[in-house]
């Protein structure tokens, strides 16, 4: 039993000196531990300023300003030769209703030639003009107006009722310009109808051009319209451009634009529907 007891003695001193070891390093640990705790803290805290510093200094967003700020009066877009070869027996423009004329206006004309018993001439004619401002969230003017444009083109080549239709580009006109000509058939006669659509700047033009012959008469010769459209919308063009002034298409690229509502620049009711049935 003695003999036992000393060969466990050594044993059992090992045994509690790793104990003290052990229990010596733990407050190694728990110091160490704490410096790395407080190192972190810290960190976190100049990484939060670094961000909010950053956030500080960035610039504010910015869209690069319409070229054109004004519309020109919609009954005065067309010359009054223009008005005479167009619309003869028009007696004044009637101008489109809008809550705003210097984003949107419109003017419409409608002749009739009454030759008694030979029939009549009818011709309608109607200007819309839409101007689109720049927009923090919705981008710059150009860029919307090149969006109605496309949707105006689509739109007038798939008038209903159309028959014939051919869209064909028009060079000269704006930066971009498209006419669509087709057919309507209707019980007062055949209406040749003839659409030009362009753009200048963040401008968008709609001109629509139709004619017929009534009660008999000849039906008009579909050529000699859309060349008359063409000429017509060329000069509304030019009256977008004149109302704004030399230069004006100069925008600074550094410019911040006005925001404006969402609702600015929409689409105004289209008078296809109106040329269409004929009507003024």
């Amino acid at each position: 039993m003695q003999r036992r007891a000393q060969r466990e003695q050594p044993g059992r001193a090992k045994r509690l000196t790793r104990v003290l070891v052990c229990a010596a390093a733990v407050p190694v640990m728990l110091i160490a531990a704490g410096c790395s705790s407080d190192s972190g803290s810290g960190d976190g805290g100049d990484k939060g300023a670094d961000a909010s510093a950053s956030k500080s200094a960035s610039p504010s967003p910015t869209v690069q300003a319409a070229a054109y700020q004004r519309l020109p009066e919609a009954c005065g877009v067309l010359s009054k030769k223009t008005l005479e070869d167009l619309a003869p027996k028009a007696k004044s423009g009637k101008q489109g209703g809008s809550d705003d004329v210097s984003t949107r206006a419109s003017c419409s004309w409608s002749s009739l030639d009454n030759n008694g018993v030979k029939g009549s001439q009818f011709r309608w004619l109607n200007v819309s003009l839409l101007r689109f401002d720049s927009d923090i969230t919705r981008g710059a003017g150009d860029k919307l107006a090149r969006e109605y444009y496309t949707k105006q083109v689509r739109d007038a080549r798939s008038a209903e009722g159309a028959k014939g239709t051919r869209a064909v580009p028009l060079a000269g006109t704006g930066d971009e310009a498209t006419t669509v000509s087709y057919d309507l058939k209707k019980k007062e006669g055949t209406f040749k109808q003839q659409t030009v659509v362009a753009r200048v700047e963040n401008v968008v033009v709609t001109l629509d051009y139709n004619g017929a012959g009534l009660a008999g008469d000849k039906t008009p010769d579909a050529g000699d319209l859309l060349k008359d459209a063409q000429k017509a919308a060329r000069e509304a063009v030019a009256s977008v451009t004149k109302a704004n002034g030399t230069g004006a298409a100069s925008g600074s690229p550094s410019a911040a634009a006005p925001v404006k509502p969402s609702g600015s620049g929409s689409k105004p009711s289209r008078p296809a529907s109106k040329s269409a049935s004929g009507k003024s």
